[in-house]
C-alpha cells in the first residue's frame, strides 16, 4: 500500500504527553510527574511536531515513520559532549532550551524508567549504547554521565577490524528483537564513535479486530488512484475529537497507558494540511477534546520499514554547527588532535499494524568524526594521475593516469 499515509502523529512515542493520557482510562497506575519530567514531555512533544513535519513537507506523497523519541535520545546523549554554541543549538533544536543539563539527564533517566514498565500488557523497551575507536582519549565524564543517566552500554571497540560492523549491528537486531538489521554499513577512517538509541514497541489493542472480518478492500491515494488492502473493521467505543481539518481517533493498547493516535483529513482537506495544521496549541486542544463516542472503525492492515539520513533535517531545525567539522564544539567526548562533529545522524523504523495490536521498532545512530582523522588519511579510492621523474633535473620519466586498478 505505497504512500499510506495515516498519521500516527508519533504513534505513541511521546504518549501524548505522559500526564495527559488518565483521561481516558481510570486503571491507568501513574505517580505524578515532576516539573522538569512535565517539561521534559512538552519539549519532546514540541520536537516530534517540528522534526515530523519537516520530513513529511520534504517526502511528500510517500511513507513516512519515525521515532522522536529515539532521535531525541541519541542526540541526548550526544548533548552531554557538546559545549558553547554547539550546545546551545543542539539543546534550542531539541526544545529542552527551559531545563539544566543536570535536570535534562535526570528526566530522560526517570522517562525511560516511566516508559518501559508503566504497562505490564506491553512490551516497551529502550536501549542505548556508545561504541568508540579503541585507540583515541574519550573523555570519562562523557562516558560515565551516559552509562549513569541513559543506562548506556559502553563498547571501545577496533574500528579497523571488519567484524565491528557486525557486533554493532548484531546489538541493533537484538534491541528491536530482530525488526531492524543494522544501522551502520561500513565504518571509515574519521570515524570515531557510535551513539545509538535503540526502541522496540509490542501493544495488543484493548479492543482487537476480528480476524474473520477484515476484507479485501480499497485504499483511495490522494492521486484518486485505488490500490487493494485488507481492511480491518471494529465497532466499538472510541475516543474522538474533530476540528476544521482533521478527526482525531484515540486506539489504547494493553492497559490503556500506550495509544496509537490517528488524524484522518476532513473531507475538504489532505494530508499536507492536517501536517501544517499541527502546533502544540492544535494537538493538545485535540487531544484534551477527546470524547468517547460508538462508531464503526475501518482500518486497513499495513506493514512498512522507513529510514533517513537526518543531518538535513536537523540542520534546517537550527543544529547546523554540530555538523560543522572545524566548528563543532564537542571537547567534552574528545579532546586530542584535530576538532569532534556529528558526520552523519541515522534513523531507521518498522511498523506492523494489524488485528491484534501493533509491532514497532526504531533506531538512531549519531555518528562522531574527527577532523584530524579525515585531514591526515589520502585514500586513493578514484581514478588518479601518477607521475615518474627525475629530482635533479626535474625531468619527467613517465606520466599517467589510473581510472581501473584491475586493467593489467
Amino acid at each position: 500500500m505505497e504512500k499510506l499515509k495515516l498519521i500516527f502523529s508519533l504513534l505513541l512515542i511521546f504518549i501524548v504527553g505522559c500526564e495527559s493520557s488518565s483521561q481516558f482510562n481510570d486503571e491507568i497506575p501513574m505517580r505524578e510527574l515532576t516539573r522538569f519530567e512535565k517539561q521534559l514531555v512538552a519539549s519532546a512533544d514540541n520536537f516530534a511536531l517540528k522534526i515530523f513535519k519537516k520530513i513529511a513537507d520534504d517526502e511528500p506523497g510517500k511513507n513516512v515513520f519515525i521515532s522522536p523519541l529515539s532521535i531525541s535520545m541519541a542526540l541526548g546523549m550526544t548533548l552531554n559532549g557538546a559545549e558553547g554554541n554547539t550546545y546551545e543549538a543542539m539543546r534550542n533544536t531539541l526544545s529542552l532550551s527551559g531545563l539544566t543539563q543536570q535536570e535534562i539527564n535526570e528526566s530522560y533517566q526517570s522517562l525511560i524508567q516511566l516508559l518501559t514498565k508503566i504497562d505490564s500488557k506491553v512490551i516497551m523497551q529502550i536501549a542505548n549504547s556508545i561504541w568508540y575507536r579503541n585507540t583515541i582519549p574519550v573523555k570519562p565524564d562523557f562516558i560515565e554521565t551516559n552509562k549513569k543517566y541513559f543506562n548506556a552500554v559502553i563498547n571501545p571497540m577496533n574500528f579497523n577490524d571488519p567484524a565491528t560492523v557486525n557486533t554493532i549491528n548484531n546489538w541493533v537486531k537484538e534491541s528491536t528483537n530482530g525488526k531492524i538489521a543494522k544501522i551502520v554499513d561500513k565504518i571509515d577512517p574519521q570515524t570515531i564513535m557510535y551513539l545509538i538509541n535503540a526502541i522496540y514497541f509490542k501493544g495488543t489493542w484493548q479492543y482487537q479486530f476480528d480476524k474473520n472480518k477484515t476484507m479485501d478492500d480499497l485504499f483511495k491515494k490522494e492521486s484518486d488512484d485505488q490500490v487493494k488492502c485488507r481492511m480491518m473493521n471494529l465497532e466499538t467505543d472510541f475516543y474522538v475529537s474533530s476540528n476544521d481539518t482533521f478527526t482525531m481517533l484515540d486506539l489504547p493498547y494493553g492497559k490503556g497507558n500506550f495509544s496509537m493516535t490517528i488524524l484522518l483529513p476532513a473531507k475538504d482537506k489532505k494530508v499536507k494540511d492536517v501536517v501544517s495544521s499541527l502546533t502544540d496549541v492544535v494537538w493538545k486542544n485535540s487531544i484534551n477534546s477527546l470524547s468517547k463516542t460508538k462508531k464503526q472503525l475501518y482500518m486497513p492492515k499495513f506493514k512498512m520499514e522507513y529510514k533517513i539520513k537526518l543531518n538535513e533535517t536537523l540542520k534546517v531545525l537550527g543544529m547546523e554547527i554540530a555538523f560543522d567539522p572545524y566548528n563543532a564544539n564537542f571537547k567534552k567526548i574528545y579532546e586530542g588532535v584535530g576538532n569532534a562533529y556529528i558526520s552523519e545522524v541515522d534513523h531507521k523504523t518498522f511498523v506492523d499494524v494489524n488485528e491484534e495490536g501493533t509491532e514497532a521498532a526504531a533506531v538512531t545512530s549519531v555518528t562522531i568524526g574527527v577532523t584530524s582523522i579525515l585531514d591526515n588519511i589520502i585514500r586513493l579510492d578514484r581514478p588518479f594521475v601518477f607521475v615518474i621523474r627525475e629530482k635533479a633535473s626535474n625531468c619527467i620519466l613517465f606520466i599517467g593516469k589510473l581510472e581501473d586498478p584491475l586493467v593489467e
